[in-house]
C-alpha cells in the first residue's frame, strides 16, 4: 500500500512539473517568437497606429478647406502630428507624427514638443497637418528638424485658406480639433524631430 502510493504520488509529481513546463512554453519570451506567431512588435503597432492617425487627419484636412487640397496637389511631401496640450500658466505638450513623401512613398516617423508661456487653464488635443511645397523643404524638416518662431500661424476655415491659399516660406500648415479646423492658431514654441526608435 506504501509503495502504491508512492508511486502515485511520484506520477503526480512528473504530471505537476510537466504542465508547468508545457504552459511555460506556451507564452512568448522573446520578440522574434511573437514575430513569427504573426504579432507584430510594439514600434510596428505604433507606426499603424501613426499611420491611421495621419491619414484621417489628412483626409479631414481636404475635405474641409478646398485651398488645402490645391495646395497638397502642388506640394511634394506632407506630415501629420498628433498632439496633447495643457495649459496652466506656462503651456506643454508633445506627441508624434509622420513625414510622408509623395513621390517615393518614403515615411519618416517624428516626435514633436512644445513648451512656452501661456494664459488660462485646460487641455485640448489637436492634430497638426504640414504641407511642403519642394523636396528641399521636406528634406529639410525631417533631416534638420524644425521649430516654430512667434510669428507661426495657421489660417483655415470657411475663409482664410480657401480664399488664398498659399505657401509661406515653403510650408502650409493647419491645426485640427474634434470641432474641425482652426480659424487661427499659434504653434510658436514648438519643436519637430525624428523619432530614433521608431525609425530603427
Amino acid at each position: 500500500m506504501k509503495r502504491l502510493s508512492s508511486s502515485l504520488a511520484a506520477i503526480l509529481m512528473v504530471g505537476w512539473i510537466a504542465g508547468g513546463v508545457v504552459a511555460e512554453e506556451k507564452k512568448p519570451e522573446t520578440k522574434s517568437e511573437a514575430k513569427e506567431q504573426g504579432k507584430p512588435s510594439k514600434s510596428e503597432a505604433k507606426r499603424e497606429e501613426i499611420d491611421a492617425m495621419a491619414k484621417e487627419s489628412l483626409d479631414r484636412v481636404l475635405k474641409e478647406s478646398e485651398g488645402a487640397k490645391g495646395l497638397y496637389d502642388r506640394a511634394a511631401g506632407y506630415a501629420v502630428f498628433d498632439n496633447m496640450k495643457f495649459t496652466f500658466v506656462l503651456s506643454g505638450g508633445g506627441g508624434v507624427g509622420v513625414a510622408v513623401d509623395k513621390d517615393s512613398g518614403k515615411r519618416t516617423y517624428m516626435k514633436m514638443g512644445t513648451a512656452g508661456v501661456a494664459l488660462g487653464l485646460g487641455g485640448q488635443k489637436y492634430q497638426i497637418v504640414f504641407l511642403f511645397e519642394s523636396e528641399d523643404r521636406l528634406t529639410s524638416f525631417v533631416e534638420k528638424g524644425w521649430q516654430a518662431d512667434a510669428n507661426a500661424s495657421a489660417v483655415a476655415g470657411n475663409k482664410g485658406v480657401n480664399a488664398g491659399a498659399t505657401f509661406h516660406d515653403g510650408v502650409a500648415f493647419y491645426v485640427l480639433t474634434e470641432a474641425g479646423l482652426m480659424l487661427s492658431a499659434d504653434i510658436s514654441g514648438t519643436k519637430y524631430w525624428k523619432h530614433d526608435k521608431l525609425n530603427g
